[in-house]
């Protein structure tokens, strides 16, 4: 009898205090890991947020740029078109001056021909 009064004491000792305190300490460090955690959560959220940003500010930066080195082309293509035009029209004008200059080569000969 006095083992099993002994046993429902220690029961009971261990229903009303040592499983209270567990309870308590297990919520403690419940909450404190609960805590740590949304922080970790938190600071991972800053940090996608930056990369977002910093990718967000690259992509800017490459579009900025590969829009420029387009009109940078479409420049120089331009250029390059006027200065074909340019390279032609000389061309053309020597070609002309050419053609002069044989012309009145050939009526000196044919001058020259004639004696």
């Amino acid at each position: 009898m006095r083992v099993l009064e002994n046993l429902k004491n220690v029961i009971h000792e261990t229903n009303e205090h040592t499983l209270t305190k567990c309870r308590e300490t297990m919520q403690d460090n419940l909450n404190q890991v609960l805590q740590r955690l949304q922080e970790a959560t938190d600071s991972v959220c800053r940090l996608q947020q930056r990369e977002q940003e910093r990718k967000k500010i690259y992509n800017d930066h490459l579009i900025a740029n590969e829009k420029q080195h387009l009109t940078q082309w479409e420049d120089f293509m331009k250029e390059q078109y006027n200065k074909q035009a340019e390279v032609d029209e000389e061309h053309r004008k020597a070609m002309e001056r050419l053609k002069e200059q044989y012309a009145e080569m050939e009526k000196d000969l044919a001058k020259f021909s004639t004696f």
